[in-house]
């Protein structure tokens, strides 16, 4: 079964929203690959966490702002999961893209209009 194993958080000023998370729930930042994009340490275990992230606001569909928190869905397969989401009348918005040491990527839109992510985590990944 599939799980929610990352979620995001679009701001559009990234230092205030980064202040706003370390005072109230007393979360930790590091930065990570692209220019404001930071990891999120929402805790230790043995407590379960889930990843997070903390970047500069996109569009994940065009001329739509993403206002949420963006959840990312592991999968064991990214292609089976591209399939299934187009036959059950999902449409994929971001297309398969590789990030390096992590895994495959896509974004799709469900059949209701909520935006997601699915993630295929492969630390071999180029």
């Amino acid at each position: 079964m599939s799980h929610v194993a990352h979620f995001a958080i679009n701001a559009d000023d990234v230092a205030r929203g980064r202040r706003f998370y370390e005072r109230v729930f007393g979360w930790k930042f590091e930065p990570w690959g692209p220019p404001e994009f930071y990891k999120i340490n929402t805790g230790e275990k043995p407590e379960p966490t889930v990843m997070g992230a903390l970047q500069k606001r996109r569009e994940l569909i065009a001329g739509q702002r993403t206002n949420c928190f963006e959840c990312t869905i592991s999968v064991s397969s990214i292609d089976d999961t591209i399939a299934a989401i187009v036959a059950q009348g999902g449409t994929i918005v971001l297309q398969k893209s590789t990030i390096v040491g992590v895994g495959h990527l896509i974004f799709f839109q469900d059949t209701e209009g909520n935006v997601a992510g699915a993630m295929e985590y492969d630390k071999n990944a180029r």
